[in-house]
């Protein structure tokens, strides 16, 4: 497999270093991505920059994932308009630990391959270098002149708002490009990769390299990715969409790329799937034919949700999605856990009554309009009852009075009543 041609047909190439395509067309080559460890858990954002390393796996070279230990420390200034919060060490360690984990779902640590992946942290080689010996050392081969014309810098220092930038924030493309001439004499490291926000950091790694070893080292970057009305990708109300289930359930992050836009399924699923361009250009024209079936989002929702998660939590989360849009059975609802139900059913009408109404069992009319007023008569419920229009716990109600009891409960606490096709009302029962 040829890496920089996969990208490219992918849309994951903004810019490369002339050669970068030769050296990888050579030999097996060590190539590294930063991550940045401000979490213990990677967010969609970061899913990227681990497509990017997973091809650069399965194209047959050496993917290293280099957690930003010492960097976290600082905070990239990189098109960032305030400076971020630095991190103690354990808090460090705890996220490197996380996130390791979250990367072995996608990367090869273990097989003992030429080409297993490798996980560094930049604070292992730089907590005991001393100032004195880095600026001695380091800074006497990049000027000034040159940090100042990068993109990154000016936009920081020129920007209307802007506070001006420490000289912390400003050391960071020295250490971003030591890094890289580290992993080049300690790991025979050839690339580095990132976002095109990086751009500026990674040549500075290969000035770094070309003046201090006069070695050859290379660069690729893709864009940032954004959404087609313009909008910031991966962030929604609630913040960021995560990989760790703690924070975004498998539930919620289905849902997230379900319902993406046409235009936006038909990019994602090009860069965050490992699926062929026969398989996606298939795919595209289904769409085409027949965009009410959205068969580019449900099989994005797919591929994303089984390799982040696994294909269980996909299926628990495709049918939770049946519950509200499909035809779901009663069993379906009570299979759900207590979260995902609550996610399901997030945002609907609800009501609260007393439990021990339905100890001696109640009639579905009274419940329904007394204590949970679903229908503001019992004339209106009959009407639709007789219609055959009231759902509850997603079985038809063939009768007004039908007695509901303590079994009908939903995790012992909880009913769903529906009225026509798309009016859910939750029922409470404390």
């Amino acid at each position: 497999m040829n890496f920089v041609e996969e990208l490219r047909w992918r849309g994951m190439i903004q810019e490369l270093m002339p050669g970068t395509e030769e050296q990888l067309q050579k030999e097996l080559t060590s190539g590294y991505l930063g991550i940045d460890p401000t979490a213990d858990s990677l967010h969609i954002g970061h899913l990227v920059g681990v497509m990017i390393l997973k091809h650069f796996q399965r194209a047959g070279h050496r993917p290293i994932a280099l957690i930003g230990g010492a960097t976290g420390m600082i905070g990239d200034p990189s098109m960032k308009s305030a400076e971020r919060n630095l991190l103690d060490e354990d808090t460090l360690r705890h996220n490197q630990n996380a996130i390791k984990a979250q990367l072995a779902k996608f990367l090869d640590f273990e097989s003992g391959k030429s080409n297993a992946a490798q996980l560094v942290n930049n604070y292992d080689w730089m907590k005991d270098y001393s100032f004195l010996n880095f600026i001695r050392d380091i800074g006497k081969h990049i000027t000034v002149n040159y940090m100042m014309a990068k993109d990154s810098v000016k936009k920081r220092l020129n920007g209307e708002s802007s506070t001006g930038m420490s000289f912390t924030e400003f050391s960071y493309q020295l250490l971003q490009g030591y890094d890289y001439l580290h992993l080049y004499k300690t790991m025979g490291c050839r690339i580095q990769m990132g976002g095109s926000d990086q751009w500026g950091n990674i040549t500075t790694g290969t000035e770094l390299i070309r003046r201090v070893e006069g070695g050859e080292a290379y660069a690729l970057v893709c864009p940032l990715i954004t959404k087609a009305d313009g909008g910031k990708f991966g962030k929604t109300e609630s913040g960021n969409v995560w990989l760790d289930p703690r924070y975004t359930s498998p539930y919620k992050f289905y849902q997230f790329w379900l319902n993406v836009s046409d235009a936006d399924a038909e990019k994602y699923i090009k860069i965050f799937t490992e699926l062929s361009r026969e398989e996606i250009e298939a795919l595209v024209n289904e769409q085409k034919n027949a965009p009410h079936l959205r068969p580019l989002q449900k099989r994005l929702a797919k591929e994303v949700t089984t390799m982040v998660h696994s294909h269980e939590d996909y299926e628990a989360a495709l049918e939770a999605s049946n519950i509200l849009f499909g035809n779901a059975t009663a069993d379906a609802l009570k299979k759900l856990n207590e979260e995902t139900f609550l996610q399901v059913f997030e945002g609907v009408p609800t009501f609260n009554f007393l439990k021990n109404d339905l100890t001696d069992g109640i009639k579905a009319v009274d419940l329904l309009t007394e204590k949970a007023p679903v229908f503001p008569s019992k004339g209106e419920m009959r009407k639709t009852v007789q219609a055959g229009g009231v759902t509850v716990n997603k079985e038809k109600l063939t009768d007004f009075d039908q007695i509901i009891t303590l079994s009908d409960l939903i995790a012992g606490k909880y009913i769903i009543a529906q009225r026509g096709k798309k009016n859910y009302f939750l029922l409470i029962a404390n």
